[in-house]
């Protein structure tokens, strides 16, 4: 019984996107063009203008799209119990994406070449 509890959340997860991310590489770069996202985190994704600054570059598609939504509901005054991000300027960006501009541009720098490296 487990096990198959186990196997119907898998499939749940994978049919509303929850598990893997349908971004589209190129339109993503596009995206990331557009909103000027470089003036910030470099042309590369990993060369910010302020140290400070997040390295985008190879990061984790999922992680991108939840941190993206994040800053989305944050700026959208969603209650503090919805996980949402305050940040002035990050909020201001992600507020004028789409859900699919949010998937491709999470694509795009997850495609990209990083120093970003998983602790084993």
């Amino acid at each position: 019984m487990k096990r198959i509890s186990i196997v119907l959340a898998g499939l749940v997860l994978s049919a509303t996107g929850a598990v893997a991310c349908a971004g589209d590489k190129v339109a993503g770069e596009a995206v990331y063009k557009r909103v000027n996202c470089a003036s910030c985190h470099g042309v590369d994704a990993k060369t910010g203008t302020d140290p400070s600054y997040p390295k985008l570059a190879g990061q984790h598609e999922d992680y991108l799209v939840h941190a993206l939504r994040a800053y989305q509901r944050g700026q959208a005054g969603a209650s503090p119990t919805a996980n949402i991000r305050k940040n002035p300027i990050m909020g201001a960006f992600a507020i004028q994406l789409s859900a699919k501009d949010v998937e491709d541009v999470a694509a795009y720098l997850h495609s990209l070449p990083g120093d970003l490296k998983v602790r084993q």
